[in-house]
């Protein structure tokens, strides 16, 4: 039976680590999207500018439903 616990503590260890190594790795590459240098390419601010855009249309189809006049008030507003 010794051996089977051996084999048993082994493979929890190994995973453990495995695990921890996976988690350590996921973090340093959030660290590096939260601090982008400023520099994108033209299709990453295409898909930024698309993602955008569909949250604006549901923003404004929230407020449609909400507030059916709010695009008259804000318009009279910055006049």
């Amino acid at each position: 039976m010794g051996v089977l616990e051996f084999i048993t503590s082994i493979v929890a260890m190994v995973l453990g680590a495995v695990t921890i190594w996976i988690l350590i790795l996921r973090k340093g590459r959030r660290i590096e999207r939260a601090q982008p240098d400023g520099h994108y390419d033209m299709s990453e601010l295409s898909g930024m500018a698309e993602s955008m855009q569909e949250r604006i249309g549901v923003l404004e189809s929230i407020l449609d439903a909400e507030v059916p006049d709010w695009r008259q008030q804000n318009d009279s507003g910055t006049e």
